[in-house]
């Protein structure tokens, strides 16, 4: 409410347990208070959460989030929807259409392959920049192709430390994104970015070094510079806080992140 330049978005808002229309009454406020600057980003979660917490059936999760995307970009643009679907229905109006960009999760090939067609842009979380590269982001391309329109921005969430311990960076990485590869999904999509040992629910080596962006100062600049040469439009910064130090690590960080911004405004 007193800044006219920074953004504001959900990242993630789970579906399940909002109906589409409900999203969009929400989304209405939210967009009074920071107008033309807020994103909805929303997705399925997951099996374990869903069903623990709510006891929902979760099934067919894609099919389910192409629905829910269509009725709330049509409701938020249009400013009335009449839609039947096999999971939704909606029929309805708000009283004033807004133009919000409304983005989805994505982790693996469908997913993906679903923002290209569907989305305003895809936002991953803990994936390695080769599969976003070398995967994730032809498949998007691929996908709006078939559907006659623009590729919408890749946005690349990413876990960053700015610490010179690699064993401190790594073990408050296990600690701060532990429970990730013990989620099907995310254990999945690591195995097909060819690490296996994301079967065992565990972060290896190898998973973090590809995962979390550490290192000194120039070290993380190019790692971020490298997400926006191969094609990403934005990177979502997560702190990951290392030593004994917590708050040094932080503003460590944060300044990094300041500093490297400053060439992208």
């Amino acid at each position: 409410m007193n800044t006219k330049k920074i953004l504001l978005g959900t990242c993630i808002t789970p579906t399940w347990p909002r109906h589409p229309i409900t999203t969009v009454q929400q989304t209405q406020v939210i967009a009074k208070l920071a107008p033309s600057r807020f994103r909805l980003g929303v997705g399925p979660s997951h099996k374990p959460s869903m069903e623990s917490t709510y006891h929902f059936n979760f099934q067919a999760p894609l099919s389910h989030l192409r629905e829910y995307i269509k009725i709330v970009k049509t409701l938020l643009r249009n400013g009335t929807i009449d839609f039947d679907g096999e999971y939704y229905h909606a029929h309805t109006s708000i009283p004033e259409a807004v133009d919000i960009p409304v983005m989805a999760s994505a982790l693996r090939r469908n997913s993906f392959a679903l923002c290209g067609e569907e989305a305003d842009g895809a936002i991953s979380w803990v994936s390695p920049g080769a599969y976003l590269r070398d995967v994730a982001l032809p498949i998007m391309q691929s996908a709006a192709s078939k559907a006659n329109r623009p590729t919408p921005p890749l946005v690349v969430h990413a876990p960053v430390c700015v610490h010179d311990n690699v064993d401190e960076v790594y073990a408050a990485s296990r600690s701060q994104i532990a429970n990730y590869p013990r989620l099907p999904f995310y254990a999945q999509m690591l195995v097909d970015a060819g690490y296996p040992e994301a079967q065992e629910g565990i972060w290896s080596d190898g998973m973090l070094e590809a995962v979390v962006l550490s290192g000194n100062e120039q070290r993380v600049t190019d790692r971020l510079q490298e997400i926006f040469h191969w094609g990403a439009e934005e990177i979502i910064v997560s702190p990951i806080l290392a030593g004994v130090n917590k708050d040094a690590s932080w503003e460590r960080t944060v300044s990094l992140i300041a500093d490297v911004a400053k060439n992208y405004n």
